[in-house]
């Protein structure tokens, strides 16, 4: 996942949070908590709190922020410049972002709210599903095939799309009245220190290190033209289109881990929403090494070798003898393992001795999930 910056000025990159953006991900965490294993007791409570209307409504429409998460929650990034959408700022309340949301065209909610059936197309421009026949019975196959309740709700989109703009406003304005509301409250002065923090820090020190701060899995080249985020998805966007304003926005999330989220579409502001208060596990693999590490361990020879491995350190002699295969066999085994950081060498005297590193394999449901995710 790249962003094109070229020639972005530094204070055109902005660190700010979102009520709305929180929102989203409180929701996502309330509907897929095996997701984030910290929540468990606040998603729980909440649940079991809501009135069984609003649960209803929100079982409804759970699709915006389950599988995918829905660009309607950051409105202030698809709003053209010439409506306010320089600045790329956020609003300060549920209601200031809603607002903004009521700014977008019709054409830019309906493709917002429309993203869950067409991942495979997020980041190519196109002809609006409420204009372009063609576009609109594809949107329909795809969301038949996730299933009727998508269905219906794609059906009343692009039939009436002002009455589910009012549907979902109010469900969102619910939502802020029977629990966001105290949970803004609570977590909305961890986001605002962190985004200071982070501004402080790209001011004084530069780009490369505040993309740290924010997650290892970001990165800015050398010349400082694209950042790259770590990712399984891949999708490209550009910060400097002036149809939006040139700016790129990242926006911290109490309840994000361990979801890293670039907002690419095409003719919005780049946002990147990130987890602040992770575990305190280690960093994120890179892609590449997780796919090494997964690969390695799929040869059965491998794991037959790891299985001494893993129990004390042996030389290739000893385990060409153990498995009766021949040393040089054994090297190009241990030598794919070693690539993928599963297993260390040392020597003792004349002999190299060869272990598996338990705790980099025991890491790898960890790494794989939160990769997957990421």
């Amino acid at each position: 996942m790249t962003i094109d910056i070229s020639g972005l000025p530094q204070e055109r990159i902005v660190f700010d949070i979102s009520p709305l953006a929180e929102l989203g991900v409180a929701l996502h965490a309330l509907a897929e908590p095996a997701h984030h294993p910290g929540l468990h007791g606040w998603a729980t409570a909440t649940a079991a709190g809501l009135k069984p209307d609003l649960a209803d409504r929100l079982h409804e429409a759970d699709f915006l922020w389950r599988s995918t998460f829905s660009d309607v929650f950051m409105p202030f990034a698809g709003l053209p410049a010439t409506l306010g959408g320089a600045a790329g700022r956020t609003g300060a309340t549920i209601a200031e972002e809603l607002d903004l949301l009521d700014r977008l065209d019709d054409e830019r909610f309906v493709s917002a709210a429309l993203e869950f059936t067409c991942a495979s197309t997020y980041g190519i421009a196109g002809p609006s599903a409420l204009t372009d026949p063609a576009r609109r019975e594809r949107a329909l196959e795809l969301a038949a095939t996730r299933g009727p309740k998508q269905l219906d709700f794609t059906r009343r989109l692009l039939d009436d799309p002002a009455s589910v703009r009012a549907w979902v406003r109010r469900l969102f304005e619910d939502c802020d009245q029977a629990f966001f509301a105290d949970t803004w409250r609570r977590v909305a002065p961890q986001l605002a220190a962190d985004a200071r923090h982070k501004t402080e820090l790209l001011r004084h020190k530069g780009l490369a290190e505040s993309l740290y701060d924010v997650s290892p899995a970001l990165t800015v080249d050398e010349d400082r033209t694209r950042i790259s985020a770590d990712k399984l998805a891949e999708g490209r966007t550009t910060a400097v289109d002036p149809s939006v304003g040139a700016g790129l926005s990242f926006v911290p999330s109490s309840f994000g881990w361990p979801h890293l989220m670039v907002l690419h579409a095409p003719g919005w502001r780049p946002v990147i929403h990130y987890p602040v208060g992770s575990p305190g596990l280690p960093g994120p693999a890179p892609v590449e090494l997780l796919k090494l590490r997964m690969e390695a361990l799929a040869h059965p020879m491998r794991m037959r070798l790891c299985r001494n491995l893993a129990r004390a350190a042996y030389t290739t002699s000893e385990l060409a003898d153990a498995y009766d295969i021949t040393a040089p066999e054994v090297s190009r085994h241990l030598s794919v393992l070693k690539k993928a950081g599963l297993v260390s060498t040392r020597r003792r005297g004349r002999y190299v001795l060869h272990q598996l590193d338990v705790a980099a394999v025991a890491r790898l449901g960890s790494d794989f999930l939160e990769t997957v995710l990421r």
